[in-house]
């Protein structure tokens, strides 16, 4: 058998024939057993008649052997799928391909268990842990309501019409969230970040938001009725329709916030920053305004 890494090689693996070249077996995984086969150091019984290599192993997935070792290509099988080629590719002593495969499993383990929805039990289990994050986890819908979920951070996690009516929710993260249409009636948010945040409609009627950073949020049509936001941030929120009647928002920074529209009566706005802030469609009848920056303000 020529040496030549061109020399076409024609493999017959239990039955089902392939062709291909020295170089291909060869080449991607040099300490195989494949390449040693080919390397010319052995001798390698052929089929006198039509020239074929006999290996007695299953010929189903060779196919996803030879592609890999043509292109480095990991193959989207089903589980057992792999199961069966991960056997081969052991059996042939290919590590790239054996590691590639369990790459695979792994991460579609992990797609698996991110899809898994969650319950409020399961919420309860993981906040007993000393570090909780809830990164990009869809939590739609769940009663998370009285929990103490301090500090835990839910940045770009979905959490469209959850309840945390009471919840404890101080230093919590909730930066890009998608939290359209949440309860958080009563809540304790002191120093929350919601950075970013979708609360288009959501319920903070009660809640403790003292401190919170809720700049650049989608807070239209939210309802705030009563709510503690002292020093809150709100620089270029966007509160049309918003509903701050009652708010205390006493040296709170509203600066570039849209109030278009906006329920402010009886609001504290003591201190507060509303510099150049277009408050001409803005109900602020019975508000606070001592002390208050309305250098520029439209009103």
């Amino acid at each position: 058998m020529s040496s030549a890494s061109s020399t076409i090689i024609r493999l017959n693996i239990g039955g089902k024939k392939f062709c291909t070249t020295i170089d291909t077996l060869t080449q991607r995984d040099p300490e195989s057993m494949l390449a040693a086969m080919f390397s010319g150091r052995h001798t390698i019984c052929q089929d006198s008649e039509k020239g074929y290599v006999f290996v007695d192993r299953d010929g189903k997935h060779f196919r996803h052997i030879l592609n890999w070792l043509r292109g480095g290509v990991i193959p989207t099988l089903k589980d057992y799928e792999y199961s069966e080629l991960l056997r081969e590719a052991e059996y042939f002593q290919l590590l790239g391909l054996t590691d590639g495969i369990k790459a695979s499993l792994s991460r579609r383990k992990e797609e698996e268990e991110m899809g898994t929805e969650l319950t409020r039990i399961d919420i309860i289990k993981c906040i007993q842990s000393d570090r909780v994050r809830f990164r990009g986890v869809n939590l739609s819908g769940l009663d998370l309501s009285k929990l103490d979920l301090s500090l835990v951070d839910f940045s770009y996690a979905c959490l469209r019409n959850v309840f945390f009516s009471r919840a404890n929710l101080q230093c919590a993260k909730f930066r890009d969230v998608d939290a359209e249409g949440s309860i958080f009636h009563n809540a304790t948010l002191r120093e929350c970040e919601f950075t970013g945040a979708n609360l288009r409609g959501a319920l903070l009627a009660g809640a403790n938001l003292q401190s919170a950073n809720l700049q650049d949020a989608c807070l239209i049509d939210c309802s705030f009725c009563g709510a503690d936001l002292r020093s809150a941030h709100l620089q270029t929120a966007d509160l049309t329709n918003a509903n701050l009647e009652g708010a205390n928002l006493e040296g709170a920074n509203l600066k570039g916030a849209k109030l278009t529209r906006a329920n402010l009566k009886g609001a504290n706005l003591q201190r507060a920053y509303l510099r150049q802030v277009n408050l001409r469609d803005t109900d602020l009848e019975g508000a606070k305004l001592d002390g208050a920056n309305l250098l520029g303000a439209i009103r």
